[in-house]
């Protein structure tokens, strides 16, 4: 099995709707979270969406896509930047991190997996966007 072909990896079924509501979840934790931190709503609503600049990374190849997209959308960078947060006692790092894996659990819930380099459509979470008949 190789990356290159269409849906390599992808999850189905039981195993689809479970990872969906994993997201799911954590959207919904980190938003109580960041509600109970008393965290500031402009600054989520202005940084909510910046992970999505990633996508920008597809101009170049979508290899390059891939890898940029993933590593933006996966939870280690945030995971890591929140243990800091608490670390460090620093409420700027924690609501970054609160609102960064807010973003990525709305969209594994939606369906916006992890992309495999055959093009941004193909997700561990299976195809999104129009199929082409063919």
């Amino acid at each position: 099995m190789t990356e290159g072909t269409a849906e390599t990896g992808a999850a189905t079924g039981g195993v689809n709707i479970l990872l969906r509501l994993e997201g799911l979840t954590l959207f919904a934790g980190m938003v109580m979270l960041y509600w109970t931190w008393d965290g500031s709503w402009l600054v989520f609503a202005l940084l909510f969406f910046v992970p999505d600049l990633s996508f920008l990374a597809y101009l170049a190849d979508a290899r390059f896509g891939a890898l940029v997209y993933n590593a933006v959308h996966s939870y280690m960078a945030p995971v890591t930047l929140l243990t800091l947060g608490f670390g460090l006692a620093s409420p700027l790092t924690l609501s970054i991190a609160m609102i960064w894996l807010a973003h990525i659990g709305f969209d594994r819930a939606l369906g916006y997996g992890l992309k495999y380099s055959a093009g941004f459509g193909f997700t561990h979470l299976g195809r999104i966007g129009r199929q082409k008949d063919g």
